[in-house]
């Protein structure tokens, strides 16, 4: 099976007056595992759709591996579709779901057995193949749903939040599973989900959409590290980052009645948006005033709540450090923890 590479260029997808899709250039790498990231409506499951070929589009192209393919039709695409709702067949055993494609396009019945014991057997469910899909839980169904779509040795992998129908141990789990999967088999694969830690701990790269725009392109390394929007900054990372109104003047940020001095150029003087990641805000002797609205006990570790002036800001912190509600600290920024945002546009400066 040899992975494909894949590149939307100018993309736009218009329902009526409402643009799903507002020009996406994207170009996915053979092999590659990308997330395509974003809350609902923001144009991820659209873009996926087109990719497929399930989608007409409004202006734009879609490129495999060199060539067009934005009029083909999808069963002309070399793409399997793993679907939210997995789509089994109910009437069908496990084993005739898994060898329906291969069916549909007239492969010899000894060489679909032989293709299907062994995509079974990729996602442990040989053992189940006589089962009919009433009779299996929602992660064998979920596999059963994968085992059909690398039955065919596609060359592009797509998956519309095949975990979100999982409890919560299970999504850990077969997300693993997934990405073994698709490393062994060597497939390109574009993975929609709304979970940031989901697609932080899936792929090799990220794309974040919002509302019809890629808005960063980058590994989960570099969109964590450096959001390129506040938005973004606010969607990425477990809890998201702190953002606070503050303010440059002179080269430093003052920010609820402190003043913070940075170790780079804060940029020109106004109004920004001052970020910092709950991992990074730490308790000290002085520093911005702050009051304990609530502990969080995670067991391992501790989500402080902290009111910082009409602001709720979340620390993280290794224990609860023997604070309550009520308490009266203050807390630091460090310098090289600090990201700063146009307070207008939400840029990162």
């Amino acid at each position: 099976m040899s992975a494909s590479g894949v590149r939307l260029e100018g993309v736009v997808k218009r329902h009526g007056t409402f643009t799903a899709l507002a020009g996406i250039d994207l170009e996915i790498r053979p092999g590659e595992f990308m997330a395509l990231l974003g809350p609902s409506g923001s144009g991820k499951t659209t873009t996926l759709r087109i990719l497929a070929g399930l989608e007409p589009l409004d202006a734009g192209r879609v490129i495999a591996d060199g060539v067009d393919v934005t009029a083909k039709e999808p069963g002309l695409r070399d793409v399997a579709m793993v679907f939210q709702s997995y789509a089994l067949y109910p009437h069908m055993t496990v084993a005739e779901n898994i060898g329906f494609p291969l069916k549909m396009v007239g492969m010899p019945r000894d060489e679909i057995a032989r293709s299907v014991v062994d995509a079974a057997e990729k996602v442990r469910i040989g053992h189940l193949l006589e089962r009919k899909p009433g009779q299996l839980s929602g992660g064998q169904q979920q596999r059963c749903a994968l085992a059909r779509a690398i039955v065919r040795k596609p060359r592009l992998f797509l998956l519309d939040e095949p975990l979100s129908n999982l409890d919560a141990k299970l999504r850990l789990e077969t997300r693993v599973e997934l990405r073994k999967l698709q490393r062994s088999l060597g497939v390109t694969a574009v993975y929609v989900t709304h979970d940031q830690e989901e697609a932080m701990t899936i792929a090799d790269r990220i794309a974040v959409f919002m509302e019809g725009r890629i808005v960063q392109l980058g590994t989960p390394e570099e969109i964590f590290a450096r959001p390129a929007t506040a938005a973004v900054a606010d969607f990425i990372g477990n809890p998201p980052m702190n953002l606070l109104p503050a303010e440059v003047r002179g080269g430093v940020v003052e920010v609820a009645g402190t003043t913070l001095r940075l170790d780079r150029d804060a940029g020109p003087d106004g109004p920004v948006t001052l970020g910092v990641r709950p991992s990074a805000v730490a308790l000290a002797q002085r520093g911005v005033p702050a009051r304990v609205y609530l502990v969080e006990d995670l067991g391992d570790s501790a989500i402080v709540d902290l009111e910082i002036g009409d602001r709720l800001v979340k620390m993280r912190t290794g224990t609860t450090s023997g604070l309550h509600e009520g308490d009266a600290v203050h807390v630091a920024f460090p310098a090289a923890a600090v990201h700063l945002f146009d307070a207008g546009t939400g840029a990162r400066r």
